[in-house]
């Protein structure tokens, strides 16, 4: 069957068009996004803004009918951390809906991270063993863990890279104190409840994926996107410490022109930087695998398994 699944992050809303069955991996068909940077666009009291919510639903009724286009069958609409957390979500999903006709879920952070686990550990198998997976989006963490394809463990934490962009590196640069106050405060949030993960022992496998782990490693050393998503990638921990102070020394523009850093995200490398160096360094993990699969696709396996189980009880 055909799917149209509508992520609606904090950076970005994404429509990827899917032809998907049991037993086979979900093969793209065809892909529309476009920067809705919610997680920047709240006020003072937390609300997503009008400018906000008009792009959000003016992008969700062009998705739309792109998916009507290309024969969807079926539509999964959801979003993350900045419509969820946003004091005024039913506000914003109310108004969606009645301007757009979508209906989006909103995923609370501990589904976020279970079925990012859950793509992972489909892409990579069982021979990862036990394996954990770190995914930075633009509002929140996500850390998840375990043997099966359920995690043992899964949580999320408000430590995304536009939230930290907007908080931290709004203005000018941060002083030299402000960046050790920020990095104190990120691995105090993570370390915090670092034993659900690190109780179990060293893990199999550690992984990462998002854009933000993507861009971090391509700047590290990492193969192009366009050498397909089979070739391995890998972040490794001395590299990337080794360039984040390079990095917070970069101009915007000398950002923008490293290798995988898209312009309009040349602000957040900083704080994910920060914000991955800290999940490695926590969690004793030299390197992390990153993985092409992620929220979308662990959306699309969760249907399909539900689908399959419709099927057979027919």
């Amino acid at each position: 069957m055909r799917l149209g699944v509508l992520d609606i992050g904090s950076n970005t809303g994404h429509l990827l068009v899917v032809d998907a069955h049991g037993g086979a991996a979900p093969l793209p068909a065809s892909s529309h996004k476009q920067p809705l940077r919610l997680a920047e666009h709240l006020d003072d009291e937390g609300a997503v803004t009008a400018k906000g919510i008009a792009a959000l639903t003016d992008f969700c009724a062009s998705a739309t009918e792109i998916a009507e286009d290309k024969g969807c069958q079926e539509m999964l609409g959801f979003a993350t951390s900045a419509v969820r957390d946003a004091v005024n979500s039913h506000e914003v999903l109310a108004h969606v809906a009645e301007h757009s006709g979508v209906t989006l879920e909103v995923l609370s952070g501990e589904d976020e991270a279970r079925l990012t686990f859950l793509a992972v550990r489909r892409w990579f198998g069982w021979s990862a063993g036990r394996l954990v997976l770190f995914d930075i989006g633009g509002g929140s963490l996500e850390i998840a863990g375990g043997t099966d394809e359920a995690p043992d463990v899964a949580w999320s934490l408000p430590l995304g890279a536009a939230r930290m962009a907007r908080m931290w590196f709004g203005g000018d640069r941060p002083s030299d104190d402000d960046i050790r106050e920020l990095r104190k405060q990120i691995r105090a949030e993570i370390a915090r409840d670092a034993g659900h993960l690190l109780r179990p022992g060293v893990p199999d496998k550690a992984a990462a994926t998002s854009k933000t782990f993507r861009s971090l490693a391509r700047i590290c050393g990492a193969a192009p996107s366009g050498d397909g998503p089979l070739v391995p990638r890998v972040l490794e921990l001395e590299t990337l410490s080794g360039w984040i102070p390079k990095l917070m020394e970069l101009a915007p523009d000398e950002l923008a022109a490293l290798p995988g850093v898209s312009p309009s995200r040349t602000h957040q490398i900083v704080p994910g930087a920060l914000v991955a160096e800290a999940c490695m360094d926590i969690f004793d993990l030299s390197e992390l695998e990153i993985c092409p699969w992620a929220l979308r696709e662990g959306v699309i396996l969760e249907r399909l398994d539900q689908i399959s189980v419709i099927t057979r009880l027919r």
